[in-house]
C-alpha cells in the first residue's frame, strides 16, 4: 500500500517535517532500503546509519535532523515503524474462499466472509465468526468457537470445546485444548485424573508455532487479551495467563499457575505448578520458579531457584571466582599445617 508522508504522519500522529507528498510503500532496514521505503532512528548513534540510507522518510526520536529525508517525529520511533506495519504491508491471505477438499460438518456454522484451506476438518457444532482464515490441513473439534477475523496458519488443531475471542493469530503447528498431564498413582499404576475442562483465548492474543496449551482439568485454561505466545511455548492444564504477557520460545509453566498481567517470561523459563507470578514481573531466561513460589509485583528475577537479579549477579560473581578462593584456601590450610605440601610442580587443588 502506498501512503503520502503526510498521511502516514496523521495516522501515527508524528509531527511531520520536510516534503509531506513524498511517497511511502514499504519499509526496510537502512541499509537495504529504497527510496520508497520508510526507515527508522531510534536513537542518536543510529543516526548515521540513517543518513546514508537510500530512504527519503525516516522516523526519528525529537531532536535528530537527518538532511535531505522528511521526518516524521515520534516519541517511539521503533513502535510507530511496528505501527506503520500494520498500514503498508497487508497481511499475506491463508485461505481464500472454501476450498472443495475442505470437509465441513453440515452442523457447523461459517459466518460470511469465512475462509477454509485445502483439507480442514470442521467437525459439527464448530462456530467461525466473520472474517476468519483457516489454514490446510487444520482441524476444529465439535463445539469449537472462534471470533471475527481469526487467522489459523496450517495444521492448526483445536480440541472440541477450545474458544477463541477476535482477531486470535495461531501459527503452523499449535495444538489448542490437548489434555493436561494429570495422573494419580494407586494400584496398578497411574490412573488419568478427568481432563474436561475448557480453553479460552481471549483477543487480540497471537500464539507461536508448535506451542501446546492443554484444556483445564475440571476448571479452565485462559489465555488473556493481548498476550504474545512465542514457539514452542508449553501452557499447562488451569493455567491462568493475564493480559498483555509476553512468553518467549522454549518457556514451560505447570499447571494451576497464574502469569498476571504485563509480566514477560523470557526464553526456557520453567514455571512449576500453583505459582503465581505477579503483575509486571519479569523472568529471565532460563529462571526457574519452584513449586508455589510467588515472584513479586514488578520485579525481575533470575536463576534457579529464581530471586532477585541483583542478588543472583552477586552469587554468580561469587561462583565465578570459585577456583581462585579454593586455591587461597588451600594455600592457608597448608600454611597452618592443615594439608599436606604438594609436591614439586603440583597444583594447589
Amino acid at each position: 500500500m502506498a501512503v503520502t508522508a503526510a498521511e502516514l504522519a496523521r495516522y501515527l500522529s508524528a509531527e511531520l517535517q520536510g516534503d509531506g507528498t513524498a511517497t511511502v510503500c514499504g519499509l526496510a532496514a537502512p541499509e537495504t532500503a529504497g527510496p520508497e521505503d520508510l526507515i527508522y532512528c531510534q536513537a542518536p548513534r543510529e543516526q548515521q546509519r540513517a543518513a546514508a540510507s537510500a530512504a527519503r522518510v525516516a522516523l526519528v526520536p525529537p531532536g535528530v535532523s537527518l538532511e535531505g529525508k522528511t521526518l516524521l517525529v515520534v516519541g517511539d520511533p521503533k513502535l510507530a515503524f511496528a505501527r506503520a506495519a500494520g498500514l503498508l504491508l497487508p497481511e499475506v491471505p491463508i485461505a481464500r474462499g472454501i476450498h472443495p477438499t475442505a470437509v465441513i460438518a453440515p452442523q457447523a456454522r461459517l459466518a460470511p466472509g469465512v475462509a477454509v484451506g485445502p483439507y480442514a476438518v470442521i467437525e459439527p457444532g464448530a462456530e467461525i465468526g466473520a472474517g476468519c482464515q483457516i489454514g490446510a490441513f487444520c482441524y476444529l473439534g465439535p463445539g469449537v468457537r472462534l471470533g471475527r477475523n481469526c487467522r489459523l496458519y496450517p495444521r492448526v488443531t483445536l480440541y472440541a470445546g477450545v474458544r477463541l475471542g477476535d482477531r486470535v493469530v495461531v501459527h503452523a503447528g499449535a495444538v489448542l485444548g490437548s489434555d493436561g498431564f494429570g495422573y494419580v498413582r494407586g494400584a496398578g499404576g497411574y490412573w488419568k485424573f478427568p481432563q474436561i475442562g475448557g480453553l479460552e483465548i481471549e483477543d487480540d492474543v497471537e500464539i507461536g508455532a508448535n506451542t501446546t496449551v492443554d484444556r483445564g482439568s475440571l476448571g479452565r485454561t485462559r489465555i488473556g487479551c493481548g498476550t504474545k505466545l512465542d514457539n514452542l511455548v508449553h501452557v499447562a492444564h488451569n493455567v491462568e495467563v493475564g493480559p498483555r504477557v509476553v512468553i518467549a520460545a522454549q518457556t514451560g509453566i505447570s499447571g494451576s499457575s497464574r502469569i498476571e498481567a504485563d509480566a514477560v517470561l523470557a526464553g526456557q523459563v520453567g514455571i512449576a505448578d500453583h505459582c503465581i507470578v505477579e503483575q509486571g514481573a519479569v523472568v529471565g531466561a532460563q529462571a526457574g520458579v519452584p513449586t508455589g513460589k510467588r515472584i513479586t509485583r514488578g520485579t525481575t528475577v533470575w536463576g534457579t531457584p529464581a530471586r532477585p537479579l541483583q542478588r543472583f549477579k552477586q552469587q554468580y560473581g561469587w561462583l565465578t571466582r570459585l577456583p581462585e578462593l579454593a586455591r587461597r584456601v588451600a594455600r592457608l590450610e597448608r600454611r597452618l599445617g592443615l594439608l599436606p605440601t604438594p609436591a614439586e610442580g603440583a597444583s594447589d587443588l
